[in-house]
């Protein structure tokens, strides 16, 4: 989620957290003879806790995205070799970097390049709900005394540090403090409503499973940040507000509610990403009916396996075990769940590809055609902070854009044998795609170019630019030069010889089968295909000449072809080779990365 939106959707919960105390200040006149509290002052602590608890979480999550970001590519990439091992994996990354929609985006990214099928991402998709339960466990450590020399230790590391690796484990640390500062403020303001009647009313009315579901995830969907309920409910829990049970349905909606920040950052994306975010939401939903009825039992189950408060009693007694008690019956829920679903990995995939089809285009084209995927990939800033990352996450939507390119390759050719009038106008909209795509992907490798990289990530930027602008002035080669062919065809009445039309055919084939080999390569950093467009391009050189010298004696023969078919003919065959020199310069980009390693 990026910084704006971040930002209005904080607002929005400051909103709803003040017609809140609005609401309880309404039940606290028509309740007249209840002691009168300072609801502004609760508001400020509760909104400024609330402040402090999301901006720690975002400084030490971010820190910790920059330690070891530059590690995750690999670690998801080398250990996904099976379901089992992708839990293990989605569990440890996500655990690293705190962010389960990271997690995600990684392993759209692979699968977008071919490295994992939906299937197999399942796993880390299992895995990541199981690491987010780690924020749940950090904050139920009573600490908070110590939260502001964290700050404070934090913020001489980030200052004094000379080294970037100390700064952000300054960072790391302030941030942590933060997030237990702000859980303090919340719990000191929340303090009276534990002898407010009108507060503990409601607090009983919340005993309803369904309804604690649902305030969590209205809660959590408006605040886009699970961590933020899941600190909210320990804060309530370590005041003796809620009970367990309470608490434990809190915590089913809060993982209901995060699918939305899932899905929401999966629009506009491939059709894979969406299904993977559907996974997400199937598994989170799924889980929630399974153990909804058994919230009783999970809490008597989670009682026994947490620390008990010896010397303790009362109000007190729950008050310290609480919070320890909601922490592990999230991290229970969790790996439960994942025991009973991975099994079923392969179903959930095939159920998200049922709900989320993919995008075809119709034989016959016209209204009610289903367009082509949304063109912007909406990529993620947070990410720059992790260089390698963000080169994952463009190379999935270079790989976006070349599957746009490769079908106005693709249809072009055809509609000039035949005619088609029409597509035309379906050229040049996906040509406006792929425009659009070339300034995203272009903006964001700019701005990627401006964070310190390394000499490799340097070079694999400049790699990817490359063959951004390849893929571009191949579509402009279609857009502005062959659809002309197109229009002058029509407008002709040109036809070509049953000879000159298989030569077309022929040579339209072979540069398709070019271009195809040109993103294998660049997807997989396959370099036998790489050199199999080089090959390719030989053999093109020596087909051009002799279609030309077969075009030419047609045209002194009985078979003479009028001047206006050969003129788009030759120029149709020299607009292909160009396109086929653009795929070329793509597969030397890959081949050059290569001898760059080797060197």
């Amino acid at each position: 989620m990026n910084e704006g939106n971040r930002r209005y959707l904080f607002l929005g919960a400051c909103g709803a957290l003040i017609v809140g105390a609005g609401a309880a200040y309404g039940a606290a006149a028509s309740g007249g003879s209840q002691k009168s509290l300072d609801f502004f002052a609760m508001g400020m602590g509760l909104l400024g806790g609330l402040a402090l608890f999301l901006f720690g979480m975002g400084q030490m999550a971010g820190a910790l995205k920059a330690l070891a970001g530059e590690r995750l590519k690999v670690i998801l990439a080398k250990l996904t070799t099976n379901r089992v091992t992708g839990v293990f994996t989605g569990a440890l990354v996500t655990s690293i970097i705190q962010s389960s929609s990271v997690t995600t985006v990684l392993t759209v990214g692979f699968i977008s390049a071919g490295v994992l099928s939906l299937s197999q991402s399942v796993g880390i998709i299992f895995g990541s709900n199981i690491g987010t339960t780690m924020t749940a466990q950090i904050i139920a450590f009573k600490v908070t005394k110590f939260a502001l020399l964290m700050v404070a230790i934090g913020f001489g590391m980030l200052f004094i540090g000379k080294r970037d690796k100390i700064k952000q484990y300054g960072t790391m640390i302030m941030g942590l403090g933060l997030v237990f500062f702000g859980m303090s403020l919340m719990s000191s303001a929340m303090k009276p409503l534990r002898t407010y009647q009108p507060f503990l009313d409601l607090m009983t009315q919340m005993e309803s499973p369904l309804l604690g579901i649902l305030v969590a995830a209205l809660f959590t969907a408006l605040v886009q940040s699970s961590s933020a309920t899941t600190g909210i409910v320990i804060v309530m829990a370590s005041q003796g507000l809620i009970s367990l049970s309470a608490g434990i349905a809190l915590i089913f909606g809060s993982n209901i509610g995060t699918c939305v920040t899932a899905m929401l950052a999966s629009l506009g994306k491939p059709r894979e990403a969406v299904r993977a975010s559907m996974v997400h939401v199937l598994f989170n939903i799924c889980g929630v009916l399974v153990w909804v009825l058994f919230i009783d039992h999970l809490a008597e189950w989670v009682t026994r396996l947490s620390p008990v408060a010896v010397g303790l009693s009362g109000t007190d007694k729950l008050a310290a075990e609480m919070p320890r008690q909601i922490a592990n019956a999230h991290t229970v829920f969790n790996i439960a769940n994942t025991l009973i679903f991975l099994p079923l990995a392969g179903q959930f995939a095939r159920l998200a590809e049922y709900l989320v089809p993919d995008k075809v285009e119709l034989a016959e084209k016209g209204e009610g055609v289903a367009e082509m995927e949304t063109t912007m990939q909406n990529l993620d800033p947070s990410l720059l902070m992790m260089p390698s990352l963000a080169l994952e996450q463009t190379r999935g939507a270079i790989v976006h854009m070349g599957s746009i390119v490769r079908s106005m390759l693709a249809d072009i050719v055809p509609a000039i044998i035949e005619g088609d009038e029409g597509e035309a106008d379906h050229v040049r909209r996906r040509d406006e795609q792929v425009d659009a795509l070339d300034e995203e992907i272009t903006s964001y490798m700019i701005r990627l170019t401006r964070r310190y990289l390394t000499r490799e990530q340097s070079e694999e930027d400049a790699r990817l630019l490359n063959v951004t602008d390849e893929l571009e002035h191949i579509g402009d080669v279609i857009e502005n030069n062959i659809v002309g062919l197109l229009n002058k065809k029509i407008e002709g009445g040109i036809a070509f010889s049953d000879e000159g039309r298989e030569e077309i055919v022929e040579y339209h084939r072979r540069v398709l089968e070019s271009f195809d080999l040109a993103m294998e390569a660049f997807q997989r950093t396959d370099l036998e295909k790489a050199q199999g467009v080089v090959e390719i391009k030989a053999e093109l050189v020596e087909l051009e000449q002799a279609y030309r010298m077969s075009h030419y004696r047609r045209m002194s023969s009985e078979k003479r072809e009028g001047e206006g078919s050969s003129q788009i003919h030759l120029d149709l065959i020299d607009y292909l080779r160009r396109i086929d020199s653009y795929a070329e310069s793509i597969a030397r980009t890959v081949l050059e990365c290569q001898e760059l390693e080797e060197v």
